[in-house]
């Protein structure tokens, strides 16, 4: 786990190392200057002797100057020890959310199946901010308090080797709390964050569907659901920080007990009730060595509760990180798409190993270039799947499906999508101008280019009569034009790809039928080499096609013209004298 998140240091490596080393130096500093003080101490405690002493200002002038020097060195270590440390943090959050959004961008839609958005938006914000979080702490501190916690103790082993076992003993104790807290939070941790996703999730549904909330007058409902997930997200917090509070008195509880024990050993010791050899001077040196120990176990404390917050966070960003796409390019890939035939052959595809029943079985198809294909059949059965085999979004489970006489799985995968363009049902539009959202088919269409696939998209008067034309901004998802505008757009930017095959599917639902007839009228006259499959619930939306493909439950039921299948398919029939009952089939 920690070799995948560490990948990401890259570039920052340089201050992720010397941040340490600068905190060592800190750490020494500190343990010195208690050292120093005794000398001092020593010095001023020989004026209580009953013989006339004369105070050494040269020792005392020494010692005081080394401790200004060393408060002074360690004042510089600490500052630019949190500035190396904010640094190398905040790039290595940089470049770890970047690296989980560069893999996502190659997952496979049964990679993405695996994951929810809201889960994925939590792994790259709330996951990483936790992370970073602990690997600043990490690189500050847990090379900072071992230092101090190990000098302190030897330095007090130095001046009586029975107050460092007591030490030893306090910091043993703490280190069995520590470890017991950490164990007992790890699992409320890991199912608060997959509370939080669900709290995202909620959100997300909300703003994404607000419209349809406030037409229903379902605010409260909605209002309910989000006080449903963030009291989950709240029971699972409180559980976790219960455990984690239980820490901090322990150590506090810790550290005072050990300075009056040692306060009360020590006192004894200079009195001489019992053996041992301290005197003020030590007295006052192993109290400053006592707060350098227990702070230490502090600091070190704090960091693994850090990490204990962050383990989930770390296990959810190494699953994105470790997902290795289920569609990889070939060894040697083709990369040239000469035409726009298609071959399924014997296909059968399940979206699961585990389905019982396939999605698609039996498919033998043969779509010749340029040809209008058109495909109907009931919600579900299968016609969205079939098409999603041919830009290769999803892998047969047995047999073939051949692009320009290649099976999709020897082809580049970049270069099968450009060459199939899908216009899907759900129109996705992104923030920005209606030219920007174009060149999503071509990034360099020139704007003669960016008129000629809105002119076979039928898009063409909308646009020029919008505000701005081509620089109309159509806001956030497109909210700025209509359903079948939308449409119209999406497929434009289809044809800017100028691709062998397009697929429609059921992406003319929102146009009028006059619309939609000559939407297919120029393509078949702009794009005569093209292969044109059409999915559609309208029988007019393909009964002018070349041939139509009927599905029934993922096997073909019937394949011919609008004609031969009124006369030999009763589905296809059926279909027809409903929508010729209800007018749909009407110009």
């Amino acid at each position: 786990m920690f070799k995948t998140l560490l990948k990401s240091v890259r570039e920052y490596k340089m201050p992720s190392i010397l941040c340490p080393l600068v905190m060592l130096g800190e750490a020494v500093m500190e343990i010195l200057i208690p050292y120093f003080n005794t000398f001092i101490i020593g010095e001023l405690e020989n004026l209580s002797k009953p013989e006339n002493y004369t105070v050494n200002t040269d020792v005392i002038i020494l010692y005081s100057s080394l401790m200004v020097a060393s408060a002074v060195f360690a004042l510089i270590c600490g500052v630019l020890g949190g500035k190396l440390a904010a640094t190398a943090s905040s790039g290595f959050a940089r470049n770890l959310r970047q690296d989980m959004y560069d893999n996502i961008q190659t997952y496979s839609f049964a990679n993405i199946d695996n994951y929810s958005t809201a889960s994925l938006i939590t792994r790259i914000t709330t996951d990483v901010a936790n992370v970073q979080m602990s690997y600043q702490m990490a690189i500050r501190m847990l090379v900072r308090a071992p230092v101090l916690f190990v000098s302190a103790i030897i330095m007090t082993v130095i001046i009586e080797p029975f107050m460092a076992l007591i030490f030893a003993s306090a910091a043993v104790l703490l280190g069995i709390v520590v470890f017991i807290c950490m164990f007992k939070v790890g699992p409320h941790f890991r199912t608060m964050f997959k509370k939080y996703d669900n709290l995202n999730s909620v959100v997300q549904e909300n703003l994404t569907a607000i419209r349809v909330v406030k037409s229903y007058v379902r605010e409260d409902k909605e209002i309910e659901k989000m006080r449903s997930a963030t009291g989950e997200v709240y029971k699972y917090s409180v559980k976790a920080e219960k455990i984690l509070t239980f820490m901090m008195p322990c150590v506090t509880l810790t550290m005072f007990a050990s300075n009056i024990i040692i306060l009360i050993t020590g006192a004894n010791m200079s009195v001489g009730n019992i053996s041992g050899n301290v005197n003020a001077s030590d007295l006052q040196t192993l109290i400053n060595y006592s707060v350098n120990i227990l702070s230490g176990v502090m600091m070190v404390a704090m960091c693994l509760n850090f990490i204990s917050l962050s383990k989930g966070s770390m296990e959810r960003i190494c699953e994105v990180l470790d997902e290795k796409s289920t569609l990889p390019n070939p060894v040697n890939p083709v990369k040239e798409v000469e035409n726009g035939n298609i071959d399924f052959e014997n296909v059968m595809f399940s979206y699961s190993n585990n389905a019982e029943e396939p999605v698609l079985s039996g498919i033998d198809l043969h779509i010749s270039a340029g040809e209008t294909f058109g495909i109907i059949g009931a919600t579900g059965s299968g016609k969205t799947s079939l098409v999603s085999l041919i830009p290769r979004l999803y892998d047969v489970t047995e047999g073939s499906v051949k692009v320009g006489g290649v099976d999709v799985r020897n082809y580049d995968t970049d270069t099968l999508r450009n060459k199939v363009a899908m216009v899907l049902q759900k129109n996705v539009l992104f923030s920005g101008t209606v030219a920007e959202n174009l060149r999503w088919g071509d990034e360099n269409a020139t704007d003669e280019e960016l008129r000629f696939a809105a002119k076979q998209a039928c898009a063409d008067e909308f646009i020029e009569a919008l505000p701005g034309g081509y620089d109309y901004d159509l806001g956030q998802g497109g909210v700025n034009v209509s359903g079948g505008q939308k449409q119209r757009l999406c497929i434009a930017r289809a044809m800017l790809k100028k691709p062998k095959v397009i697929v429609f599917d059921d992406s003319t639902s929102a146009v009028d039928t006059k619309t939609d007839a000559q939407i297919r009228e120029t393509l078949r006259k702009y794009a005569p080499e093209t292969t044109k499959i059409i999915i559609a619930q309208r029988i007019a939306s393909v009964q002018d096609a070349d041939r139509i493909l009927v599905l029934d439950d993922g096997v073909i039921s019937g394949i011919g013209t609008h004609e031969q299948l009124l006369k030999s398919n009763a589905i296809y029939r059926e279909v027809y004298e409903t929508q010729m009952k209800g007018g749909d089939n009407d110009d």
